[in-house]
């Protein structure tokens, strides 16, 4: 499985593609970072993070991408030109019909280090020792998307084979109630 990691930021939008699959060693396909001057207005810097999505993912042809979920922080400035990053890459993904996951900060720290409060500097870390290489990726931007990318390969995968057994589950089998707590 192929996936394309966005890291969303208008200032530095990170890019990581990996190849693998869960239990098997991963590997790095290419990892980028788009860089957009605060000077120029929000629509010129929107469209250099759009160009050069389009171009990883014609260029990689990715099975699914997975973008950073934005959440609430202390500077609504910063908060709004990652969403408005983040929802560029989506909208890319969807032209190409590639189906689009969001993994909050925490998830993808914990999917990649163990710890949902690990920091850039363990995040960087684990990511050169999983995709054995010889220099941590920097800046933290490139880091940050190929570990999303790594977390989308190994929690994408579990919850779709989690998805199609539970597909195959006759609600007549499931515990009673359980249809009404959303467990098929």
């Amino acid at each position: 499985m192929r996936v394309l990691g966005v890291d969303p930021g208008l200032t530095r939008c990170g890019i990581g593609v990996v190849d693998g699959q869960p239990g098997r060693p991963i590997s790095l396909v290419d990892v980028f970072v788009v860089r957009t001057p605060p000077t120029d207005d929000i629509g010129a810097r929107l469209l250099g993070v759009e160009r050069e999505l389009e171009r990883m993912l014609a260029t990689h042809r990715p099975d699914a991408v997975a973008v950073e979920r934005v959440f609430s922080q202390h500077n609504v400035r910063t908060v709004m030109g990652t969403a408005q990053a983040g929802a560029v890459a989506i909208v890319a993904a969807a032209r190409h019909g590639i189906p689009v996951a969001l993994h909050t900060p925490s998830e993808v720290k914990a999917a990649v280090t163990g710890s949902g409060r690990a920091d850039k500097d363990q995040v960087g870390v684990m990511v050169t020792r999983l995709l054995r290489l010889d220099a941590m990726p920097k800046p933290a931007d490139a880091a940050d998307a190929l570990a999303l990318a790594i977390c989308h390969l190994w929690r994408g995968a579990a919850n779709a084979r989690l998805s199609a057994a539970a597909a195959k589950v006759p609600v007549s089998r499931l515990p009673k109630g359980s249809a009404q707590k959303g467990w098929r």
